[in-house]
Order: structure tokens, then sequence, then C-alpha cells
């Protein structure tokens, strides 16, 4: 695993998860802290890139936006994909996979009987989180596997004390691709980092396309490169910026 290369304003098109990668995680979503600066770090690296810069997150758009200080002027890709929001404003989005309301119904069901769980239910898919109650993985799993098991249009993703259920038709890696076939994208070379298990569709298809893949902390992947946490990556982009904004 190399170490980080230097990220190439001119050339570059990057591509950013949230939860894990720009912010530590936290015991619930909504308890999730934004860093000091890390939204005008997102601002200058935008105006440095281009505007090539997209934020790729499993997140819903309406959960992540307050967060970051809506409106914001760079593209994102929510849901895993399922919702784009382009450079130019446009949206595009998945339609609400058939059987979700099945998957749901379960979810609930289980969360009534446990209330250290989590329902986060968002506009195309679902996510169940169990990070209060490690213990109750496997049930999570086990049940939403059952809720979908008739419905070969839905996938589960089992990410970082949290199991989704999405349609199998998006992944981060289809929404950088959609990207990269659009301005400012077009013509640069990807970059993408993320950590979770649900970011290796993306760190594939950056890399077949000659572009860099970068796992932020431990774990098993098919990045080429790693960085130890979210605080390392942001001072990774901030010199990144820094060097490319004294570069003769």
């Amino acid at each position: 695993m190399s170490t980080l290369p230097r990220l190439q304003a001119e050339r570059s098109a990057l591509f950013l998860d949230f939860d894990g990668t720009l912010a530590d995680l936290a015991q619930r979503p909504d308890a999730v802290r934004v860093p000091p600066a890390l939204v005008e770090l997102l601002h200058h690296l935008h105006l440095r890139l281009d505007g090539a810069l997209a934020l790729v997150t499993g997140r819903a758009r309406d959960d992540l936006e307050p967060m970051l200080a809506s409106p914001w002027p760079w593209a994102a890709a929510f849901e895993h994909g399922a919702v784009r929001l382009s450079r130019q404003g446009g949206v595009a989005t998945t339609t609400r996979p058939k059987g979700l309301a099945r998957a749901i119904a379960a979810a609930e069901h289980l969360a009534k009987r446990h209330a250290s769980l989590l329902l986060e239910r968002k506009q195309t898919s679902m996510a169940l989180h169990y990070r209060l109650a490690p213990s109750l993985a496997v049930l999570c799993e086990d049940t939403l596997a059952r809720a979908i098991a008739d419905e070969p249009g839905l996938q589960l993703l089992r990410g970082k004390a949290v199991v989704e259920v999405k349609s199998n038709r998006v992944n981060k890696g289809t929404a950088i691709e959609a990207f990269m076939q659009e301005a400012p994208f077009a013509g640069r070379v990807p970059v993408f980092a993320g950590d979770d298990v649900t970011d290796e569709a993306g760190f594939e298809l950056v890399q077949r396309l000659g572009g860099i893949g970068i796992k932020v902390g431990d774990g098993p992947t098919r990045a080429h490169h790693r960085c130890a946490h979210p605080e390392a990556l942001r001072a990774w982009l901030a010199d990144s910026l820094l060097a490319s904004s004294t570069a003769p």
C-alpha cells in the first residue's frame, strides 16, 4: 500500500465520501460533527479544481446538506448514487426500488423491540444502525436478508455497524462513472477517498480509469493507497491545496 500521491489540481477530479472519510464516525449518524474549517476547505478545493469536486455518500440529501451549510456549489451523489446532483444543479433520482417497503417494515419491527437500533429511512433506500448494540449485528443482517430474499432488484450492504438495503442498480462506482462523463469532470483523472466496504465499487472504478483510490482507516480494500484516519485525509487535502496554489 503506497503513500498518498500529491493531488494535481489542474488534472484531477476529486470524489469524497463523508462519514469516516471527511468526518469521524459517531455513535449515531445525527451525532457526527463537522470538523472546523471543513466547509471552507471544500469550497477552496472546489474553486482550485474548477468545479471538479463531488461528495459521494450513502447519506440522504436532506440529512447531509444542512451539516455542510447548504446550499453548496459542488456536485454530489447521495444514497450510494441513487440521487445525483450535477455541477449544474440538475438532480437525477433512481426509481424507488420494489420491495423496499417490506424491508423497512421488518426493520421497524426490529427497532421497536430494541431501542438501541436506529432506522434511517431515505428516498430510495434504508439503513439500520446497530453501533449502540453490536451484539445485534447478525440479527439485523438476517432480518433484512429474509425481508428482501424474493426481491432480486434489492441489495443488502454491510457497512460499519450498519446494514443497508438499496437498489442493486446503483453504487458509488456507477455514480462516479456518470460524473466522469460530464463537465467539469470529463477528461480528468478521478481520485476517490472512502472508508467502508460500500466504497469499494468506487475504488474499483477510478482505478480502472487510471485514477487513484484512497482507503481511509484499516481493513481489506481494493484501493491502492491508504491513510490512517479522516484527520490525515483532511491534512492531505489541505496540503495538496496549498501545494497547487503555490506551484509556479
